[in-house]
């Protein structure tokens, strides 16, 4: 039982290799890196470039200083650097055999059969139309078609039997084929003109007070008639519909008023919020003087020392770390990694009474950092700490009841609390940002909603969207309202 006890406790090199995080990989590479290990005939530390490694020493050589490119790497089997060979003549580096390229055979393709040429009707070829002279003439017998004399190696036609209709006939077929493609009917530029038959002959203008004649397909003189007539209308329409939207009330609207008074009341909440944050950042300002004006106690640490010794891993980089320095650690390691990446905006902040973003300007890009300034590692420092600051974080009880009492061990040295105000500083600024985005998107939504009840009862909203209820017309035709 004992032995099979001992194979089950694994040793802390073995638990670490189970933990092969990507993060891990790069933290390795970058200790290796910090270890000043030299490798290659050059002996500097770099490992970022192309290398390979001697089967006989395994020692590691970079390509571009043994004059060996990672194309090359691929076919080399076994390789041995310049100082085994000299020391072991017998060691020569082997390389893959590479099978030699052959022919590929291509797949049989059927050639297209060519079309045969229709002859026209009569036996004439296309090329002569004979009916001419020179169609119809006999061979001379003198010339040098006549002769057998050949051209181009092809044999020529008798002088006296050219064709004279051959370039007229290339012209017709040309004609021909054209035709047949071009079947696609053009679009005319002009648009068609549509005539109303109810406008047609002489009529007099519709404008108000207006005696003269209208102009041909129109109903108006000009276009200051029509602007006339469509003004008086309104004004005669107009106030009837407006009194029929202030008695007919519109369920659109009622939703809206609801919507309104929802959206006014969680901004209230988050304006409440947002005091309650004030009130806790000035708390904080207070726990921290409170902190400087108190002197220091020897023996708060002595508690802290008799914990129990344990170890564990960091979230960042995979590292194995000693439980009382995790939480340092783990924030240098994500302020490392956090100063990699840029957050920019060419935006600067502009609210009152609170700066919490960093707002560095970098001329470089442009930009200002959008960090927080507690959170942000690369333009904020932390401050200097003293061997007579004191930790002041308050102690609680139950995670949550507070003692009254703090912390009152040195500052550097007390790594249970270690950057408590630091991270209440970052917790209460995060939470102002997001109360900020809810109020930016509470009130796009009550834009909205105005925009909406505006154009409801806007001039043509009223003039085009109506509902006629019967019961209200009677009443304004009796004269009751």
């Amino acid at each position: 039982m004992s032995e099979q006890k001992k194979r089950k406790k694994k040793s802390k090199e073995e638990i670490a290799k189970e933990f092969d995080l990507p993060e891990r990989k790069s933290k390795i590479a970058t200790i290796y890196k910090q270890d000043g290990q030299a490798y290659c005939l050059c002996r500097s530390s770099d490992s970022s470039r192309f290398m390979i490694c001697c089967d006989a020493c395994e020692e590691w050589y970079h390509g571009d200083c043994i004059n060996v490119s990672e194309k090359e790497a691929k076919h080399i089997k076994h390789y041995y650097c310049q100082r085994c060979k000299e020391e072991d003549p017998s060691l020569q580096t082997v390389f893959r055999l590479v099978p030699a390229p052959g022919p590929i055979p291509l797949p049989e393709e059927k050639k297209p059969k060519k079309k045969k040429k229709e002859t026209p009707i009569g036996g004439l070829s296309e090329k002569r139309c004979g009916s001419c002279d020179g169609c119809l003439a006999e061979n001379c017998g003198n010339c040098e078609g006549c002769l057998g004399l050949t051209k181009n190696g092809r044999k020529q036609r008798c002088d006296m039997r050219i064709c004279s209709n051959s370039s007229t006939r290339k012209k017709e077929r040309a004609a021909i084929k054209a035709g047949g493609r071009n079947k696609k009917r053009k679009r005319s530029v002009t648009p068609e003109v549509f005539c109303n038959p109810a406008l047609e002959g002489e009529r007099q203008c519709y404008g108000p007070g207006c005696i003269m004649t209208a102009r041909p397909q129109s109903k108006y003189c000009s276009d200051e008639c029509g602007m006339k007539l469509a003004t008086s209308r309104i004004y005669q329409v107009l106030p009837q519909r407006i009194q029929e939207w202030s008695l007919s009330p519109a369920v659109g609207e009622e939703q809206n008023k609801k919507a309104l008074e929802s959206i006014r009341m969680k901004q209230a909440i988050v304006r409440a919020t947002l005091a309650e944050l004030d009130n806790r950042h000035a708390e904080l300002d207070l726990l921290v003087e409170r902190a400087k004006r108190c002197t220091l106690d020897p023996n708060a640490l002595e508690n802290a020392d008799l914990e129990d010794e344990m170890s564990m891993y960091c979230i960042t980089c995979g590292h194995e770390i000693h439980s009382k320095t995790a939480i340092r650690h783990m924030e240098k390691c994500f302020n490392k990694y956090e100063s990699q990446a840029s957050f920019g905006s060419i935006f600067k902040t502009r609210i009152d009474g609170n700066s919490m973003f960093c707002d560095f300007y970098n001329p470089a890009s442009k930009t200002y950092c959008k960090r927080l300034r507690v959170l942000c590692p690369e333009h904020c420092k932390d401050p200097k700490i003293n061997d007579t600051d004191v930790c002041g974080c308050p102690l609680v009880r139950n995670v949550f009841e507070l003692t009254g009492e703090f912390c009152r061990a040195p500052k550097k040295s007390c790594f249970k609390h270690y950057v408590w105000e630091k991270i209440r500083r970052a917790e209460i600024d995060l939470e102002r940002v997001r109360q900020w985005l809810k109020m930016d998107e509470l009130v796009e939504q009550e834009r909205q909603i105005r925009q909406a009840m505006a154009s409801r009862a806007g001039v043509l909203g009223l003039m085009l969207h109506s509902t006629y209820n019967h019961e209200i017309m009677e009443k304004l035709c009796s004269g009751k309202f």
